[in-house]
């Protein structure tokens, strides 16, 4: 057995393979390079655009993960690997984990119905899939808010796309649903009238429509006042608390007594004098 040749011959195989796995590490650093250019040109071109910032986030994250499969297929290529069995792997693979991810693959499909048909946007403030609060991010399987408490909330695509959608953004005002009860003793004419001035001057309530004040319906204690302001959604909770705070007012004027509660008192009869 000649070592010398073995020597050299493991010597000649260790250069080409460690020039081999450097050229594949240079690949790679060089691929994620251009990938990570090529997604930042096309958010560029499609905040241009004034594409919307939703469409351009998916569209970019789309591109990303195609690329870097396309990447990783390159470098398997220049080992060696044939990139048509590979093919035929992904292939396999892909059948079998669509058919064990059936529930990620119809959250993909929803994401897309969602940009297509575009029921709501970022920044929008909606209800879907039992959550509310502001849309942060609408990705390839999920949709992420920010909720009122500033908690990020991630909800499956699919979970929102099959249930109901309130978009509390897409009209210009909404309306503030408060109730105020009343004396029976009260005059429901004079507090009505003067709920509604006292209301329109509360900063950021519509003119148009006009605040509404009337009598919602009746409890044996008297009246109770249906409270319906306008406002845009971004001054909705404003606007919903200096209402309550100016029905207080209003109300606590000595024109219009509290409401009574009747309370029913039970005296027991005297216990019989002693024998």
């Amino acid at each position: 057995m000649n070592w010398t040749t073995i020597l050299t011959f493991l010597q000649t195989q260790a250069a080409a393979v460690g020039l081999q796995i450097l050229g594949a590490l240079v690949l790679y650093v060089i691929g994620r390079w251009l990938i990570s250019f090529l997604v930042r040109a096309v958010a560029r071109i499609l905040t241009r655009q004034q594409i919307e910032p939703t469409v351009g986030r998916f569209v970019g994250n789309t591109l990303s993960v195609a690329l870097n499969i396309t990447l990783v297929v390159a470098i398997l290529g220049y080992f060696g690997v044939q990139t048509t069995t590979f093919a035929a792997l992904i292939a396999a693979m892909g059948l079998a984990i669509g058919s064990a991810w059936a529930g990620l693959l119809s959250n993909f499909a929803a994401g897309a119905f969602l940009l297509v048909l575009r029921p709501f946007k970022v920044g929008d403030f909606i209800t879907a899939g039992s959550v509310t609060g502001t849309v942060h991010e609408i990705g390839l399987f999920v949709t992420s808010f920010n909720t009122p408490d500033n908690v990020l909330t991630f909800v499956g695509n699919n979970k929102i796309f099959s249930d109901n959608i309130q978009n509390f953004t897409a009209n210009p005002y909404r309306r503030v649903e408060l109730t105020a009860q009343i004396s029976g003793a009260a005059d429901p004419k004079l507090a009505i009238a003067r709920l509604k001035e006292r209301i329109a001057t509360i900063p950021n309530v519509c003119k148009t429509p006009p605040p509404e004040a009337t009598i919602l319906t009746f409890t044996p204690f008297g009246p109770v006042l249906a409270v319906r302001p306008y406002t845009h959604n971004e001054n909705y909770w404003q606007v919903y608390f200096d209402t309550n705070l100016a029905i207080s007012e209003v109300l606590g004027d000595s024109a219009f007594p509290g409401p009574t509660y009747p309370l029913a008192v039970h005296q027991k009869a005297a216990a019989a004098s002693q024998t």
